[in-house]
């Protein structure tokens, strides 16, 4: 008996579900990004063999810039929109509901809280070319301590890292931690680049 042979037939996939659903992840992904806003300082840190990780959420940013200026930054804007309030009581300096919005979405900033106003007048753009001369952290005014308090207030699970300029002044760096360990601060990551370890 001869075998019948099955004609064959060209196998069609319909690709339109497939196309919908890329697109449909393309969009998610593109409106839920969070984008990295420009730093208001460039750091350039030194490099160490550490291995641990700074925390990604729930952190204070204290910044060093090489001629000693200081920047200080959280990453929660309910955090900052807290401590902008405090500041303005203690230091009897009022912000608009415009500028206390500004302040809530600026990442960093150093300018003693009486020039802050001013910062905040100037465009997002155009902010990050305001020289900004530092937050006075020195024994006579030491506004950094007031930042700092008020963001453990405002944010108990707080972790604090301290980014130096490799090139910074150790004076500097080491009024932060006597800062910090004034407020029994002893727990701090320090910011660095990773370097190899030779074997």
């Amino acid at each position: 008996m001869p075998k019948v042979k099955v004609a064959r037939k060209s196998v069609s996939l319909d690709m339109t579900a497939m196309c919908d659903m890329a697109f449909l992840l393309l969009t998610f992904f593109m409106l839920t990004t969070k984008f990295k806003p420009a730093e208001a300082l460039v750091v350039d840190i030194p490099p160490s063999v550490s291995q641990l990780p700074i925390p990604e959420k729930n952190l204070m940013l204290i910044s060093v810039r090489s001629d000693g200026a200081v920047f200080f930054g959280v990453d929660d804007q309910n955090t900052r929109q807290s401590m902008l309030k405090g500041m303005a009581d203690k230091y009897k300096v009022t912000f608009s509901p415009t500028e206390t919005h500004e302040f809530m979405l600026m990442e960093s900033f150093g300018v003693p809280v009486q020039q802050l106003k001013g910062l905040l007048d100037v465009g997002t753009n155009e902010r990050n070319r305001v020289k900004q001369d530092g937050i006075p952290a020195d024994s006579l005014n030491n506004q950094l301590s007031d930042w700092i308090y008020l963001a453990r207030i405002a944010n108990p699970k707080i972790r604090i890292a301290i980014k130096g300029d490799k090139q910074s002044n150790y004076e500097t760096v080491k009024g932060i931690i006597a800062t910090l360990q004034e407020q029994n601060i002893n727990r701090f990551n320090l910011v660095t680049s990773a370097k190899n370890v030779l074997r």
